[in-house]
């Protein structure tokens, strides 16, 4: 951009005799040598503005979206400005201000004092040495410049993908709220499922007297099944353990329904046999023998 300009008054220069003076004349040079720099400095100046939009893009796609634009109260509001002027966030963008205006100056006043001696005789140079030497130290403090700027903004990057990482992070009243959004009320789950248990108990319940047989652990484990001539095979009508196991007996002793004590079947039904679903083939001998032994004792019974 410099070179550009510099061409564009080197010519200005060189062609001073030749600008009219008059009103028109002047103002059109005017235009000319205001269109002669513009297009100097145009393209890196251009190339600026796309470097700055990339370094954007690099960090985060670009998002179109009209919502900034649209009025709200607590972009005027004393207290939203207070809230976002003393946040964790700013306090941090503050610290790093200050950090990048010390660090670069402190680089500044290393790289020109030992070029003090030189800085003194300016006020005695020729005017084409003064410029290269203003040349020289201009690129030498924008390298250092650069440089420092690329760790501070890697440094930078990391710590705003780290806030930006923890932004997303949800509070556990948001996971809890999600998680009903998504799964449902635990509460209200567990309220349905107790419901549910306690109807098919009762369901359960209703249908031991139609049981022909109660096989039990003794006490902790009982099955009801039901089996008449006809059947496929043998149907568990109810099966539970402890409390429930206990109420099943309950039920069979007031309608008279024979028990059977006989552990290794009454944990091997009542982890294999769902209720309303007939005994699996496996334990058919272990319950005909059930069943045999009931209709023999009944047999005896009427005779």
């Amino acid at each position: 951009m410099s070179s550009g300009v510099a061409k564009v008054l080197a010519g200005l220069i060189s062609q001073a005799h030749t600008i009219p003076l008059d009103g028109r004349g002047l103002i059109a040079a005017m235009q000319a040598l205001a269109l002669d720099t513009i297009a100097a400095v145009a393209l890196p100046f251009v190339l600026l503005i796309l470097a700055a939009i990339a370094g954007n893009i690099v960090q985060h796609r670009l998002v179109w979206s009209a919502e900034q634009l649209k009025p709200k109260l607590s972009k005027i509001s004393p207290a939203a400005g207070f809230k976002r002027l003393f946040s964790k966030i700013a306090v941090a963008n503050f610290v790093k201000g200050l950090v990048k205006l010390g660090l670069i100056g402190a680089v500044m006043a290393g790289l020109l004092w030992p070029k003090r001696g030189e800085l003194d005789g300016l006020v005695d140079m020729d005017p084409a040495a003064i410029l290269a030497l203003t040349k020289t130290l201009s690129l030498e403090m924008l390298g250092t410049v650069v440089a420092i700027l690329f760790v501070v903004a890697l440094a930078d990057y990391l710590f705003q993908y780290r806030q930006w990482y923890e932004r997303q992070k949800m509070s556990v009243r948001e996971l809890k709220e999600e998680f009903k959004q998504t799964e449902g009320d635990p509460a209200i789950k567990a309220k349905i499922r107790q419901l549910r248990q306690s109807r098919m108990r009762k369901r359960m319940m209703a249908a031991v007297p139609k049981a022909s047989v109660i096989v039990t652990n003794p006490t902790h484990y009982a099955i009801a099944l039901q089996y008449e001539r006809g059947m496929n095979a043998p149907v568990c009508l109810a099966k539970g353990i402890d409390n429930i196991a206990l109420k099943i007996r309950e039920v069979a002793a007031e309608h008279r329904i024979p028990v059977v004590e006989n552990p290794p079947l009454a944990r091997a039904l009542h982890a294999t046999v769902e209720i309303d679903d007939e005994v699996p083939p496996e334990h058919y001998k272990a319950v005909a023998e059930v069943i045999g032994y009931v209709m023999r004792l009944r047999g005896a019974v009427r005779n």
